[in-house]
């Protein structure tokens, strides 16, 4: 069933009433209050199909990253961070605190595709907005790019970026070779060639300097899903060549450049006391690409898998003053978990209901706590629960894939179900100690198949709709229909 505004609403009066409740809190705070001021500023840096190992304070040799070296020196690395197996659903989980299952966002959506995140989910963008925050995504959306699925109409002021994936190119009407569309809010700004992507870096960067800039004086939300460094690799021309990396060393250097102007920039307008920032990735090495992928590290597999390699991502944090220098935390947390940090940071409160899945993880972050606020992990692929984490215990219970495109080796210990992995002693899961923990085994059972019922399977007890219209269009004219024309796997 589709509505006549072509989008699904599963509480038809949401949205309107939080718009009135974020106006009304604008109009009663009037100008910044001093109260305000202790309000954090929050930065979520996103990066496409970087892998565990692929920057230096998480072991890369190839490439420099002097300036996530530095974050991590004045912040924390968190070592069991972890996100999905593909992009779609991790960057639904970041902005809705939600496992991609629970909201019907299962896999990667296709340029004109009809689906997207349901407008009536409630983003961590629109939670900030009713705190007071100004909020700007900048970089790849890539969770619906029909017009009722953008960026401003999910809780953001302004958007700057590309809406899905930069390997989605199509060929305009007329044009002579394929392109991306870069949109302004939620308008076509410029089509722009593989080459022109080279450039897509600095123009973030230079959109984020300009955004904190320009809010420095209020509470500010940015969200940053780089582009980078997904297929195909583009950096940009003052970092060509400069890494033992190939091209790929080169776009991982530009994105530690970013980073690097971004946390100056929050120097200069000495807000790096008032300001929380996490980088983060959104999958595992799209480890088929050969030599334009990175490194899962010690980890076993990659992109589209849910081994650890696959969802387990490079993350640090850093706020000074906060979160102590130099710090680890290897405590079980992810990106479902941002929402609620952000949300209680700001001094709000994330309602009962609808459900989340995410928590609070300030006390990790701030070094109160060694204990995760989640009973478990669970790691989806699509609408099949394949594990679950608890504490240092993994629990397979499904065969998993080594990754997106990699065949399948005929010794593979996945089929052997359940299997059981003790993370802390076996970080590449290697070793099945199932059977000498029939106890575990038993306990984490329970939890995946409490899991499954609710939000897995083909008849789940707690999943909400994704948003859906009826009659998709592409952004641009195009040649052909992208969902059609276009073969490209993501």
């Amino acid at each position: 069933m589709v509505f006549a505004s072509r989008v699904i609403h599963f509480t038809k009066f949401m949205k309107p009433m939080r718009s009135i409740v974020a106006a009304l809190a604008v109009t009663v705070s009037g100008t910044l209050a001093a109260a305000e001021i202790s309000r954090p500023n929050i930065i979520f840096i996103l990066i496409d199909d970087m892998g565990y190992g692929d920057i230096e304070p998480f072991g890369a040799t190839k490439q420099k990253t002097p300036n996530l070296d530095r974050m991590a020196s004045e912040g924390m690395k968190l070592t069991s961070f972890y996100a999905a197996p593909v992009c779609s659903v991790s960057r639904a989980q970041l902005l809705t605190g939600c496992y991609g299952a629970r909201i019907s966002v299962p896999a990667v959506y296709r340029p004109e595709s009809a689906n997207g995140l349901n407008p009536a989910e409630i983003t961590v963008a629109e939670r900030l907005k009713e705190q007071g925050y100004a909020t700007m995504c900048i970089g790849k959306w890539h969770v619906g790019d029909q017009p009722e699925f953008l960026p401003t109409k999910q809780g953001f002021d302004h958007y700057f970026g590309f809406p899905y994936s930069n390997d989605m190119q199509q060929k305009a009407k007329g044009g002579p070779e394929p392109v991306m569309p870069l949109l302004r809010d939620d308008k076509v700004i410029e089509l722009l060639s593989d080459a022109e992507q080279s450039t897509i870096v600095e123009r973030y960067t230079t959109e984020a300097v300009k955004f904190i800039q320009e809010n420095k004086k209020q509470p500010f939300f940015l969200y940053l899903p780089h582009t980078a460094v997904h297929t195909p690799i583009h950096p940009g021309a003052n970092f060509k060549g400069k890494s033992m990396n190939g091209r790929f060393g080169d776009w991982v250097e530009e994105v530690d450049w970013s980073v690097g102007k971004i946390l100056d920039s929050l120097r200069e307008a000495k807000l790096e006391e008032q300001t929380l920032v996490v980088f983060t990735s959104d999958n595992g090495p799209w480890a088929k690409k050969g030599a334009d992928s990175g490194s899962a590290g010690p980890l076993r597999g990659a992109k589209g898998s849910t081994w650890e390699g696959g969802m387990r991502e490079p993350t640090l944090a850093w706020w000074p003053g906060k979160i102590a220098p130099a710090s680890s935390c290897d405590t079980v947390a992810g990106t479902i978990d941002l929402l609620p940090t952000a949300v209680a940071l700001s001094g709000g409160i994330v309602p009962d209901a609808p459900k989340i899945d995410g928590r609070d993880i300030s006390a990790l972050l701030f070094g109160k706590s060694k204990q995760s606020p989640r009973e478990a992990h669970y790691y989806f692929s699509g609408y099949t629960l394949q594990a679950v984490r608890q504490g240092s215990w993994k629990l397979a219970i499904h065969p998993q894939s080594e990754g997106m495109g990699i065949k399948e080796s005929s010794s593979d210990a996945s089929g052997k179900e359940p299997r059981l992995y003790n993370l802390d002693e076996d970080i590449g899961e290697r070793t099945n100690v199932a059977s000498a923990h029939p106890e575990i085994v038993a306990k984490l059972q329970v939890l995946a198949d409490n899991m499954a019922a609710e939000i897995g399977g083909g008849s789940p007890a707690m999943r909400r709709p994704a948003g859906v219209v009826a009659n998709p269009v592409m952004l641009y004219p195009a040649e052909d229909k992208a969902r059609g024309a276009t073969k490209k796997k993501k």
